[in-house]
């Protein structure tokens, strides 16, 4: 698979686009995978999320026949395996839409998110197609309440009543919305859960599989208060061939949020990304 030359423009514009683009890189991926010709090498960060996504990306890849190699160390965050694609130190990494752009000077919420992250990224770099699946926040409440005042979107909690609290291990997420946000969007009022207390409506991840195993009912969110924060791969557009697009858009047209939730919960039951990712593959079909 041809590389193509190191991308002098795409770091010069890495000061003004990516903050701390000098950061250190995974060990094992100090060759650019930008400047000379071997396989396409796969990042990601130390999310369970990104460790899963990036085996599927791997063994998906390998299977369409492209010779593909995975970072030896994880990156801290989402922002530095991004940063690694534009240094040319890896060639694909799993990326979020909302968390990239705020990783850039004066990114903001567009609502064009595709020709946002376009105008964005350095020549050379790529988002590919969005997959279905989202790890971003959601709001979800107990199944019972969801039943008694039939809550299925956010604007239905003002059936619920005045006092309600807000909480959970997503609220302090950049991404989870204020109170205040809230009731100029919905007109509901939420006072914080006391310390210790599961509040009435929670912030989770999409992904937290917690939702499933509780059997938690999310609320949409018509307003778009919280940001989209699909799944998608961030690429060298020279590492990232045809055949490879086309087996990226195949699999990001059936990751959804739930079944990544699913794959997430197996990998913190126990079981190694690369086994969940494989079984997941082949019961989709998308390899033999």
């Amino acid at each position: 698979m041809t590389r193509r030359p190191p991308r002098t423009a795409a770091l010069a514009l890495c000061s003004l686009l990516l903050a701390g683009c000098g950061g250190t890189a995974a060990t094992g991926t100090t060759a650019s995978s930008a400047d000379h010709q071997g396989p396409l090498v796969i990042g990601g960060d130390n999310s369970t999320e990104s460790r899963i996504v990036a085996a599927l990306y791997e063994q998906l890849l390998t299977a369409a026949g492209e010779q593909v190699t995975t970072a030896l160390t994880p990156f801290a965050d989402p922002a530095d395996s991004a940063r690694a694609v534009v240094r040319g130190e890896i060639g694909l990494t799993p990326a979020y839409e909302t968390a990239l752009l705020r990783a850039m000077p004066g990114g903001t919420r567009p609502g064009d998110m595709a020709s946002a992250l376009s105008t964005a990224l350095p020549p050379g770099v790529v988002a590919l197609r969005p997959a279905r699946a989202e790890r971003g926040v959601v709001l979800a409440v107990t199944r019972d309440l969801a039943h008694r005042h039939a809550l299925r979107a956010l604007p239905d909690l003002r059936r619920a009543g005045t006092r309600l609290t807000l909480g959970g291990p997503a609220a302090g997420d950049p991404d989870a919305p204020s109170p205040a946000a809230l009731t100029k969007a919905y007109g509901v009022t939420f006072t914080a859960a006391p310390k210790g207390a599961t509040a009435d409506v929670l912030v989770l991840r999409g992904t937290d599989p917690v939702i499933a195993r509780r059997d938690l009912a999310v609320l949409a969110d018509p307003a778009a208060v919280v940001p989209p924060e699909h799944v998608f791969p961030l690429a060298d557009a020279a590492g990232a061939d045809r055949t490879a697009r086309d087996a990226l858009d195949r699999l990001g047209a059936r990751l959804t949020t739930t079944e990544l939730a699913a794959l997430t919960a197996r990998v913190e039951a126990g079981r190694a990304p690369a086994e969940a990712a494989g079984a997941w593959l082949r019961s989709h079909g998308l390899i033999g």
